[in-house]
């Protein structure tokens, strides 16, 4: 226990009363000149990280033991936020209201004071005290010219002040360029905040501008910086002779791999046979990013830091150099590639009977396609069939395999399987979208999903048995209100959950097979999805509620996931008998800060991909202005109901809009009702709409209604 833990632990103690640094020294017995210097910077540093608070009286004290809370301020376009608590009893989130939110903006670690509820069952409201560290130190928007300074509206809409740029400022920025700028002044009450432009990256209508702009935005690193690139450039561009010793030579095996059209960085592979007894060996070969990247290495530093790939629309950022992350740590086919394997004999139940784990090397034989293989498997395509006879009865025995390993095994136990549909986004040349489609899971898909999972579970379930330090994936049970409400929502159907002191996953999977072809599939799968918690990364082995599994991890990417690379590199020292006591203690330091790190880079990755397809499905439904299009409500609210097209754009029509009545929200079941004609809509109903606006930069479509 560090010095800080012990600070903390005295102070969380029920008999501890806020005291003066003078009588923490006398109570701790510090009499030292040098010992009492140094315990004041320790408080100070405390202070500032907002593990302990300082009163206006100068006494120190826990915040959770002071009506006060610490965490990230999470902004709204409508000027409220909200405050997820680091630690504490308050296990909900606390609302800030505009008033105050004293200067304090989206994003920023802030200490609030609790003050009262805003009503029964909502949310517990406080004001901002003080602000810790500033979560925007720049901030990408549209710049407007006036005779005398500038100003830049920000994109993003939780940001709620333009921000001011003095005429010296402006980097002769023009009216609706789009430029990043750097906050030299944060708000305070009554005055907008300050800042200077430090890039143009073009007039907004611009092809291109877009994306750059939610690049710059979302802070993603385009280029890598000159160290990093350096050390790639000495890494080998084949296997060498050393890289060999102490694997397993699996280059005679048939191994392959399975992954989309456009994908570069292949970093699994699997291989398959049925054995005498009837069971099935499945190998899932995943690329030895680790034998590549050593810890604190720049690379190393530089992957952490970015935690993840990001698979925008048009491009990809990846988390590793492309020397590396398309080549030699890539598993392309008819070239030998480091792997670490897991090797899993599995029975008809889809029970994992023994397992094997590994260094290996290996020649993948063919880089299959999805596509490809959905058509061997379910359309019988005559070409592909003779071109690939050496490997059709492999596909088959995968197609086997994955059905029992998805029926027999996750699903069998409670899986929850949502059926949300996705997007694909085709793009012309230019980078402009010309067609969204529905993309659809075919059965190749599956098949790398069901031996990705075991293949998860296999590792989690033999490290957390290991006892050694880990990262685990984990998904905690859902909030109990959350599920209160989707009882309340979904009984509107017809449906109902049972709700005691714990819910089982199978409970949901049970209601998604009832809803199954039903015209509310959609919408209920997407309110379930909602209420389930996110997954993130955790040193402790919590369980994964949606897999309804004990043991979850991520093993499988190591190429464009920064948590599945430490994984690797602790199994390797597991495999190589380097776990010492001393190498224990230093990865149980390090593992909570990586998980904490990666589920952070996570979710900034789902945020820049989202508004980068949402951007896209706007700029496509801008060429259908005036046009009509089949649709289903998706959701009601006050002023206005949702609706989701076919092919998964969705689009709002505004209760101003609906001028044939005055229509009154219906919170309870989620309608709206005419209050002369009774005229309701509600989710799941079929409507027909017409597209009236776009905007582009929002990435918000606008519908009216049209009579059928």
């Amino acid at each position: 226990m560090d010095i800080k833990d012990k600070i903390l632990e005295f102070m969380r103690e029920k008999a501890y009363n806020p005291m003066k640094t003078e009588e923490l020294f006398k109570v701790l017995k510090i009499k030292d000149k040098a010992q009492r210097e140094e315990f004041q910077n320790i408080l100070d540093e405390m202070e500032r990280e907002g593990l302990i608070y300082k009163t206006k009286k100068k006494k120190y004290g826990v915040p959770e033991r002071m009506n006060l809370i610490v965490g990230i301020l999470q902004g709204h376009a409508r000027g409220f936020g909200f405050v997820t608590p680091d630690m504490g009893n308050i296990e909900t989130d606390v609302y800030i209201s505009p008033e105050d939110m004293n200067g304090a903006m989206n994003n920023d670690k802030v200490i609030v004071r609790l003050s009262r509820k805003r009503g029964e069952g909502q949310k517990i409201q406080g004001e901002v005290i003080r602000i810790l560290k500033r979560g925007n130190k720049k901030i990408v928007g549209t710049f407007e010219s006036s005779k005398n300074f500038g100003f830049v509206v920000p994109d993003d809409q939780r940001v709620k002040q333009d921000i001011y740029i003095p005429k010296s400022e402006t980097m002769d920025a023009h009216t609706d360029d789009k430029v990043v700028v750097e906050i030299t002044e944060y708000p305070v009450k009554g005055r907008n905040p300050e800042g200077r432009v430090i890039e143009i990256l073009g007039n907004k209508n611009e092809i291109g501008t877009d994306i750059l702009s939610i690049i710059r935005k979302f802070d993603l690193p385009e280029e890598f910086p000159p160290d990093v690139l350096a050390q790639t450039d000495k890494i080998p561009d084949q296997v060498r002779e050393e890289d060999r010793k102490g694997r397993k030579d699996l280059t005679n095996k048939k191994i392959i791999t399975i992954d989309g059209e456009d994908a570069k960085d292949l970093d699994d592979a699997v291989s398959i046979e049925k054995l005498e007894s009837g069971n099935y060996l499945l190998g899932v070969h995943i690329a030895d990013v680790s034998h590549y990247v050593f810890e604190n290495s720049p690379i190393d530093q530089e992957a952490l830091k970015r935690g993840t790939s990001v698979y925008l629309v048009d491009r990809v950022i990846p988390m590793l150099p492309p020397k590396l992350s398309n080549g030699i740590c890539s598993l392309n086919p008819h070239v030998d590639r480091l792997t670490l394997s897991c090797i899993m004999e599995i029975n008809s139940k889809g029970q994992v009977e023994n397992y094997e784990i590994f260094k290996s090397i290996i020649n993948s034989k063919e880089r299959m396609t999805y596509k490809d293989v959905t058509k061997i498997l379910e359309e019988q395509d005559a070409v592909l069939l003779d071109r690939y006879k050496e490997l059709i009865e492999d596909f088959k025995l995968m197609k086997e395999l994955a059905e029992i390993l998805r029926n027999k095994r996750r699903m069998a136990r409670g899986a929850i399987d949502f059926n949300v549909p996705e997007a694909k986004i085709i793009l012309n040349e230019e980078g402009r979208a010309i067609e969204i489609q529905k993309y659809e899971r075919t059965i190749s898909h599956k098949i790398i999903e069901e031996f990705m999972l075991v293949c998860n579970e296999t590792i989690a379930q033999h490290m957390y048995w290991a006892s050694f330090p880990f990262i685990y994936r984990v998904h905690e049970e859902p909030d109990s209100e959350k599920l209160k409400d989707f009882n309340n929502f979904i009984h509107n159907f017809g449906y109902h959950i049972h709700i005691g002191d714990e819910i089982y996953p199978k409970e949901l999977q049970n209601l998604l097979n009832k809803i199954k072809d039903t015209p509310e599939e959609s919408v209920i799968s997407h309110l379930a999805l909602r209420t389930m918690k996110q997954a993130k990364y955790s040193a402790n082995n919590l369980g994964h509620f949606g897999l309804a599994a004990t043991y979850y991890t991520h093993f499988t990417s190591p190429i464009r996931r920064y948590p599945d690379l430490v994984i690797h590199r602790i199994i390797s020292e597991m495999l190589y008998n380097k776990l010492n006591q001393d190498r224990i203690k230093k990865l149980n330091h390090k593992t909570p800060e990586i998980a904490s790190q990666s589920s952070i880079r996570e979710r900034v990755a789902e945020e820049a991909e989202r508004e980068t397809d949402d951007l896209k499905k706007a700029e496509y439904m801008k060429e259908h202005l005036g046009e009509i299009f089949d649709g289903m409500i998706s959701g009601v609210t006050s002023f206005g109901i949702f609706v989701q097209l076919e092919n998964t754009i969705e689009g709002l029509v505004r209760v101003s809009s609906m001028d044939d009545d005055y229509y009154q929200y219906d919170e309870v079941h989620y309608q709206l009702i005419g209050e002369r004609t009774k005229k309701n809509y509600k989710i799941g109903e079929k409507v027909r709409v017409e597209v009236v606006g776009v905007d582009i930069a929002q990435g918000q479509i606008n519908f009216i209604l049209v009579e059928e």
